[in-house]
């Protein structure tokens, strides 16, 4: 979700940048903790990733990581900021999804910081409708080898060790990638409703059509209310069974949310529950992804 930036975290963003101005020097380094690089992902999921690649030589954290809370209430904070302050790589998202980051960075300069924008390696312009990047299958293995190749630059002597960690992340993904291509194979073209496109890059992936309308979503994803008319699109959808599945955002329910869930249900249409951020405990990228995909094929093939 892409919501405008409040002014409450207007003004703790300025509180730390005008408290960080003052810890760090300009041109800080950080230092490593234990030997090891200290690296940061702005959301968990791309923190997952820094870890396996990384491996033993790496310390990763997650700025944003809890899968129970609105990933667009999150509040910047002086922790954060030394956070970010000392680490040598940073992997944030773009596309304004976590714009806090450049403010942070630019509070705490560093000559020795890496920072890795997964909008900019894939190439994509500002005006790109929607930011939810880690939902397209084909993203991550790219932040992987860009993660390598960063710390590689930070830690030569382990180069050999990332880019191997690099390639099994790759590797690993055809998991993935088959289980997206078997629901294709037996699916193609089911019509399905979301309440925002939180997975949409993925709905593309496997073949389904997403019938809710693009402005319906972008007005949920931005926190405006949607038209009357969008509205009315949306609930025709259940009341006339238009569609085999709901897949709605489970970190952000309001009451319009939560009355197209009643109607679905009311209509024997399953629904299914989307993250932003990585569930947790006992999930990586990869077995995140296949979880939503078995959720969608259980949903479309037994309801």
């Amino acid at each position: 979700m892409k919501r405008p930036v409040g002014i409450l975290l207007l003004a703790i963003v300025a509180a730390v940048i005008a408290t960080a101005a003052a810890a760090w020097p300009s041109g800080a380094t950080g230092a490593p903790g234990g030997g090891k690089i200290v690296a940061v992902g702005a959301q968990s999921q791309y923190a997952d990733v820094i870890a396996q690649v990384g491996g033993k030589y790496v310390q990763a954290s997650a700025i944003m990581s809890n899968p129970n809370t609105d990933p667009h209430s999150f509040e910047a904070s002086i922790a954060i900021a030394r956070e970010v302050g000392d680490a040598r790589l940073v992997v944030q998202n773009g596309l304004g999804y976590d714009s806090f980051m450049d403010s942070i960075e630019s509070a705490t300069p560093s000559s020795g910081r890496t920072v890795i924008s997964v909008q900019r390696l894939l190439k994509l312009p500002d005006s790109t409708p929607n930011p939810h990047l880690w939902y397209d299958p084909a993203t991550m293995p790219k932040v992987a080898v860009a993660v390598a190749a960063s710390l590689s630059v930070i830690q030569p002597a382990h180069a050999a060790y990332f880019k191997a960690n690099a390639a099994a992340f790759t590797a690993s993904m055809k998991r993935v990638d088959a289980a997206i291509a078997s629901f294709r194979s037996a699916h193609s073209g089911v019509p399905v409703a979301v309440s925002e496109p939180v997975a949409d890059y993925l709905l593309t992936a496997l073949g389904a059509d997403n019938k809710t309308p693009w402005t319906f979503q972008s007005d949920v994803m931005n926190g405006v209310d949607p038209s009357p008319q969008n509205v009315a699109a949306q609930r025709s959808l259940f009341t006339e069974r238009k569609v085999r599945v709901f897949l709605y955002n489970q970190q952000v329910t309001d009451a319009l949310t939560g009355s197209f869930i009643t109607l679905a249900r009311q209509n024997h249409i399953p629904v299914v529950g989307v993250n932003e951020t990585m569930p947790a405990p006992g999930y990586d990228y990869q077995t995140w992804m296949l979880s939503v995909v078995r959720d969608l094929r259980l949903a479309v093939a037994h309801g």
